[in-house]
């Protein structure tokens, strides 16, 4: 997660709020929403996607109705020169979401989903075996409690 060369302005504001509240929403129909030019629209919408500034549409997809009810963070303790070699390693088992590096008493969190509890032990363990991790500690999600958000960023100040 890099940091951003610039930060949302009035219009961004205004534009990404129309598209909390509407993501499916034609650039027209935003243009109508927030008062905007349909070329401004259209750039901004271009600017973001060139920026990284909005994440594609495989964020809204909910693992379980893929199969993979099962959520789960490993922490994990990593040797540092072995960092870029377990990136990309991770990167490639599936079940493998998102990896942060982190300070503090791990190195990674690791947000992984299973089919079931013999799944996440598989995982687990394929996980454990790569070369350069020390040490996991797994922590099965019971409950999301607050789910992923900005609106209250957008909206906020």
């Amino acid at each position: 997660m890099s940091t951003p060369s610039r930060t949302a302005d009035r219009i961004d504001r205004a534009l990404l709020g129309a598209l909390v509240d509407d993501p499916d929403a034609t650039g027209l129909m935003l243009a109508n929403r927030t008062g905007l030019a349909r070329n401004t629209v259209r750039s901004r919408l271009a600017r973001y996607a060139e920026e990284g500034s909005i994440h594609g549409f495989e964020h809204r997809i909910d693992p379980a109705f893929l199969g993979y009810p099962l959520r789960a963070s490993v922490m994990a303790t990593v040797l540092q020169r072995d960092l870029a070699e377990v990136g990309e390693q991770l990167a490639a088992i599936p079940e493998v979401l998102e990896v942060l590096g982190i300070a503090g008493a791990a190195d990674l969190i690791i947000q992984v989903v299973a089919r079931d509890a013999d799944d996440l032990y598989r995982i687990a363990g394929v996980i454990l075996a790569i070369e350069g991790i020390t040490r996991t500690e797994t922590g099965i999600v019971m409950r999301r409690l607050v789910p992923y958000r900005t609106e209250q960023l957008l909206r906020g100040k």
